[in-house]
């Protein structure tokens, strides 16, 4: 049983750093997009939870130069991934809205 406990245990624990590693690559590619830091963090946070890996990464591949959340929700379609674009619109919208987790 004692076992059971420490996998169940670590197991959470690597759970929670994946999860901040993958908010903060999702964060990092937002800025490499040319978006602002704290709308890419917001962003990160609705984003990572709802997107797989591959998804992800393509987003990771939308770098370019500072644009406007409206400009990069355009680029984001370019990716022709409905779940994607959905994903990326709200949490932008969430972000402007100034609604935090």
């Amino acid at each position: 049983m004692r076992r059971v406990l420490t996998v169940l245990a670590l197991t959470l624990a690597l759970s929670g750093c994946v999860q901040g590693i993958a908010r903060g690559r999702v964060k990092s590619a937002l800025v490499g997009a040319g978006l602002s830091e704290p709308v890419s963090a917001c962003m990160a946070e609705h984003m990572v939870d709802k997107l797989t890996i591959s998804q992800l990464r393509q987003l990771e591949a939308l770098q370019g130069p500072k644009r406007s959340l409206f400009d990069y929700v355009m680029a984001v379609r370019r990716i022709q991934d409905p779940e994607v674009i959905r994903v990326t619109a709200a949490a932008a919208g969430l972000c402007m809205s100034g609604w935090e987790r």
